[in-house]
């Protein structure tokens, strides 16, 4: 749980270093890319730990970056919705699907 509970946050931090700026385009590249960093050292500060957990609790490097790829996606598609204001699509819904197929198989022993 605490390598989820990192993960989580970590992602938080990571979806707006990487997608917060967008709304603001006359926001100069170079101050994005700032703000971005800035954002992106707490994410580092989450997951470098959340990965070392996971590592030591016994999961292996796929199935941490695959249960991260799902942390992303979710926390991503709250912030598209609530943040970005963009619809959410059936198909998106379904290429969820295919992807929580590759943790069914990342985990599968």
């Amino acid at each position: 749980m605490k390598t989820i509970g990192l993960l989580l946050l970590s992602n938080i931090f990571m979806t707006f270093a990487w997608y917060g700026t967008l709304k603001d385009s006359s926001l100069p590249l170079w101050k994005a890319i700032l703000i971005s960093w800035g954002i992106a050292f707490f994410e580092y500060c989450l997951m470098v730990p959340a990965n070392r957990a996971g590592y030591i609790s016994g999961l292996n490097g796929f199935q941490l970056k695959v249960t991260q790829e799902v942390i992303t996606l979710i926390i991503f598609t709250i912030f598209a919705i609530l943040y970005l204001k963009e619809p959410f699509h059936y198909k998106y819904l379904i290429s969820f699907g295919l992807i929580l197929g590759a943790v069914y198989f990342a985990f599968k022993k």
